[in-house]
């Protein structure tokens, strides 16, 4: 077996890792030459995150926002304003914040929004993504695409709607994240050799909330702990575990073939119905076993790792504990690993993270993308990686082995029976 499946996609993969020969500045450097004037669906502490690092690292401005609730909106409104002003811009107009459940339509037919980032709950992904592109807006919409195998299919959908019309990021930052981009171009080249199995974990502490509703609403409480939910988050193999399989996935660009999994609700909360631990077994093309362990509970956050067994050595990937290469062609990132730096190391500008520059690269992906006229469709990708989860999850939580088509034509579809007209003022 030649590494990583060579016959099938290096062609494609040239395409894919020909920018990591140059460097993380000229790859995702952007020269603003006006803004981009973005619109934000969902104020909640992630679209908060990366509405910042866009304002922050690219020509975007925040000139509308939309929430389903109006105290969203109220705490909201201050960081975002407080955003444009201190990257030279102004405060949101009143008129353009938009609440209620019709307030990203609302938003999407803006006529001075160019572009929407979509940071809701994953039920709604499919379809404000669609009507983003319908409206001929560019969108990064967070990842997971979908919480079910429907969902995914409808995103595959709108991203062939918007090829050539409108660029689509989903957010899987860590293919920008630059460790991580030069630990998969020297998998590629074959400086592990041929890649075995693989190994990828993502143990983390329980969240610990059980954010209460302001108001009595049945709606308002899933919404607010909707990670809780199946039907809106996907669960956390979805929501932590699927970065690491989208790395894999990203690597050697094949989807996997079946999946053999478990898990359970073992240390849960006493609400809500989505596991707090998985483990599965993906069977990939040229007899490539990929585990994925994915917890989310306690008090302790361990490690997020990604692990490539080869021939030729081990590469490995860790959130806080280096990216390096170690065997035939050893290789090192130079982010510490797992230590804290030395006066000299911080002097430096030695990093601690792995993923220190995957939010900043990745929002100017998507911005470049708009100004240059070279559009991106993550689409398909993002939705190949959402599929996969569900693969782990459907035969985690029905104890058998699942094969990629029986979950692909299962026609699997969430009704979330949500009444969202309650919050319209």
């Amino acid at each position: 077996m030649k590494p990583i499946n060579r016959r099938k996609f290096l062609a494609s993969s040239a395409a894919i890792s020909a920018f990591t020969i140059l460097k993380p500045t000229t790859v995702f450097g952007t020269t603003a030459n006006s803004a981009i004037r973005m619109g934000i669906i969902g104020c909640g502490n992630r679209g908060t995150a990366v509405i910042n690092n866009i304002v922050k690292h690219t020509s975007g401005q925040i000139i509308a926002m939309a929430d389903l609730f109006d105290y969203q909106l109220e705490k909201a409104k201050p960081k975002f304003d407080q955003f444009n002003i201190d990257n030279n811009g102004v405060a949101i107009d009143k008129s353009k914040v938009y609440q209620g459940s019709e307030s990203y339509k609302k938003l999407l037919a803006d006529p001075d929004v160019d572009a929407v980032l979509i940071s809701t709950p994953a039920y709604v992904h499919p379809e404000y993504l669609d009507a983003a592109v319908s409206a001929g807006k560019h969108a990064y919409c967070e990842k997971p695409v979908a919480s079910d195998v429907e969902g995914c299919k409808s995103v595959i959908q709108t991203g062939e709607k918007a090829k050539g019309k409108v660029s689509i990021s989903i957010g899987f930052q860590i293919r920008h994240a630059t460790p991580y981009v030069e630990m998969a171009n020297r998998i590629r080249k074959g400086d592990i050799g041929d890649v075995v199995n693989a190994q990828l974990y993502y143990i983390s502490s329980g969240s610990g909330k059980d954010v209460k509703p302001v108001g009595n609403s049945r709606e308002e409480y899933m919404i607010r702990n909707h990670f809780h939910f199946r039907e809106l988050s996907g669960g956390i193999l979805l929501d932590q575990g699927i970065h690491m399989i989208d790395i894999w996935n990203w690597i050697v660009n094949e989807n996997p073939e079946n999946a053999i999994g478990s898990g359970n609700r073992k240390g849960e909360p006493d609400f809500g119905d989505t596991f707090t631990n998985y483990q599965v077994i993906y069977g990939y093309p040229d007899e490539i076993n990929v585990t994925v362990h994915s917890t989310q509970f306690g008090s302790v956050f361990n490690d997020v790792c990604a692990r490539f067994i080869g021939t030729k050595g081990v590469a490995e990937a860790h959130y806080n504990r280096g990216v390096f290469i170690e065997g035939e062609n050893p290789w090192d990132s130079g982010v510490l690993r797992g230590q804290q730096p030395s006066p000299e190391q911080r002097a430096a500008g030695v990093f601690t993270s792995s993923l220190h520059d995957s939010m900043s690269n990745k929002v100017k992906s998507f911005i470049n993308s708009i100004e240059s006229g070279e559009l991106i469709n993550e689409a398909q990708s993002g939705a190949n990686s959402t599929l996969a989860a569900i693969l782990g999850r459907m035969s985690a939580t029905s104890g058998k082995q699942k094969t990629w088509d029986e979950m692909y034509f299962s026609n699997q579809r969430f009704n979330a029976n949500l009444n969202l007209t309650q919050f319209d003022k």
